[in-house]
């Protein structure tokens, strides 16, 4: 997309991979591409605790990628894209780590143990996605456009499928808890769990669509 100046490619002659170093937009894709590369690899190597530091690369980048140029305050923005990234990051990795690990122990107290420290953390990061979420948005779009906007445009609409996947995901997570701390064996709460990942899987795919979506006029 920023290679063909955020445009739709109909063909790959259309793509100007070299042309990405021209613009301020395509060099920071190329840095997040490259900084996901080096991730990979350090994934693969004898300490793939080293990856933090290329992902956390790829988080800036996007931060200041993502808002428009035109946005009032576009360092408030890459603020907020910033925190939104990460805690989307925290909240989905995480909880596909806990569940692997959880595969590994087997189910014992201390499973229960590591997916009642994970819902407390997950409760922060949903509500610090709720609030970068909120705001950027009406950074956006003026609240009195909000509710037109979110039906008759295509940013709108990929955001209006975004919201309702997270208050999916936030069901599944009340869901996950309620076992937790109710069920008779509280490893119950993978299920919901496991459900949840997979919605938030595609909540990210929603995300990126967004990223690579005109943003609608300021009317």
């Amino acid at each position: 997309m920023v290679a063909t100046g955020n445009l739709v490619p109909h063909g790959p002659g259309q793509i100007d991979v070299g042309g990405l170093y021209a613009s301020r937009d395509g060099k920071l894709a190329l840095l997040e591409v490259n900084a996901f590369a080096v991730a990979g690899l350090c994934a693969r190597s004898g300490r793939p605790g080293t990856q933090v530091w290329p992902l956390a690369a790829v988080a800036v980048a996007e931060a200041l990628r993502a808002p428009p140029v035109t946005e009032h305050g576009p360092l408030a923005g890459s603020a907020l894209t910033l925190v939104h990234v990460l805690c989307a990051s925290l909240w989905t990795g995480g909880l596909l780590y806990a569940l692997r690990t959880l595969r590994r122990w087997g189910a014992d107290r201390a499973g229960a143990a590591l997916l009642g420290l994970y819902a407390r953390v997950a409760a922060v990061l949903l509500g610090a996605l709720t609030a970068t979420g909120v705001w950027s948005t009406l950074r956006r779009m003026p609240p009195e456009t909000v509710p037109e906007q979110l039906t008759t445009t295509a940013y709108g609409r990929a955001l209006l499928a975004k919201v309702l996947l997270v208050a999916a995901v936030g069901a599944l997570a009340l869901w996950a808890r309620i076992r937790l701390s109710r069920a008779a064996d509280p490893l119950a709460a993978c299920s919901p769990a496991r459900a949840e990942v997979v919605v938030l899987a595609v909540v990210v795919a929603v995300s990126g669509l967004l990223t690579a979506l005109p943003v609608p006029i300021r009317w």
